[in-house]
C-alpha cells in the first residue's frame, strides 16, 4: 500500500478565459504537512478549489489512489478529503457545538474525532460551546472551522490561509493545532502567506508562481535558496 495520500498531475483550471493553473504537479504523503507558498494571485487558493471540485479541474487528481478529478465537492468530501476555505464559512447564528455537530458525517464507523477530542485540542471552544459562533474572535472562528472539518473524520485536510488577519499569538496557536492534527496521521495541504509559520510546521513546501510550481523542497532547502525567495516570495 502506498503512503501517498494526494497526487496532482498536470492540473489546469480556468476562470472564464483566464488560464489560472497551468500544469500544477504536487503530492502529499500520509501524515505530512505540505505548504503551498507564493504571492497573492498566483493560483494557490485555486489549486485547493480545483482539488475539491469547486473549480472545474483538468488533469489528474488522485486521492488514496482513486481518481477524483471531475467529482462534485460533496463526493470529494465523502472520499475523506476535508476543506477549510479562506472565508471560514461558520454558521454565525448557531452555537459553537451546533457548528461542530454539522461537521459530522453520518455512517462513519469509529471516527477519529469526537466533540470531546476537539474540545481537548482547543479548550476555549468547550468554554464557548453554548455561545453563538458570531461572537467568537476571528482566531476562534478559524479554530472552529478547522475543528468542524475534523468532525467529518478526513484523511487529509486542505486549509486556505488559516492565519490571515490573526494576532501573532493566535497564529502560533493555529500552527500548534495543525501540528497536533498531523500527529494523528492526518495529512495537511496548507496555503499560507506567513512564511515563518509554514516553514516551522511543514515537512515540505511548494512555491507557486504564475499558475505553476517553481520550487519544491524542505523548508531548509528553501531557506538556502535566496534566488527563489527573492523572485517568488519577497514583496
Amino acid at each position: 500500500m502506498t503512503d501517498m495520500m494526494l497526487e496532482v498531475n498536470d492540473l489546469h483550471a480556468y476562470y472564464g478565459k483566464s488560464h489560472i493553473l497551468q500544469g500544477v504537479n504536487l503530492n502529499v504523503k500520509n501524515g505530512e504537512i505540505v505548504s503551498i507558498l507564493g504571492r497573492n494571485g498566483v493560483g494557490r487558493s485555486t489549486t485547493l478549489k480545483a482539488i475539491m471540485g469547486d473549480v472545474p479541474p483538468q488533469g489528474s487528481i488522485k486521492f488514496k489512489g482513486k481518481e477524483i478529478a471531475g467529482l462534485k465537492s460533496y463526493q470529494v468530501a465523502y472520499c475523506g478529503l476535508g476543506y477549510v476555505p479562506e472565508d471560514r464559512s461558520i454558521f454565525p447564528s448557531l452555537t459553537v457545538e451546533q457548528n461542530l455537530i454539522l461537521g459530522e458525517k453520518s455512517g462513519r464507523k469509529n471516527p477519529r474525532w469526537s466533540i470531546d477530542d476537539v474540545y481537548n485540542l482547543f479548550p476555549i471552544l468547550r468554554e464557548r460551546k453554548d455561545t453563538d459562533a458570531s461572537v467568537l474572535s476571528g482566531g476562534e472562528q478559524q479554530m472552529l472551522t478547522v475543528c468542524r472539518t475534523l468532525m467529518g473524520d478526513p484523511d487529509l485536510i486542505m486549509v486556505d490561509e488559516p492565519t490571515e488577519g490573526l494576532s501573532p499569538q493566535m497564529t502560533e496557536r493555529v500552527g500548534n493545532l495543525l501540528k497536533s492534527i498531523a500527529e494523528r496521521k492526518i495529512s495537511i495541504l496548507l496555503v499560507e502567506q506567513k512564511l515563518t509559520i509554514a516553514m516551522r510546521i511543514s515537512h515540505r513546501v511548494y512555491v507557486m508562481g504564475h499558475g505553476h510550481i517553481v520550487f519544491e523542497g524542505t523548508p531548509a532547502d528553501l531557506e538556502k535558496n535566496d534566488a527563489v525567495r527573492r523572485e517568488w516570495l519577497e514583496v
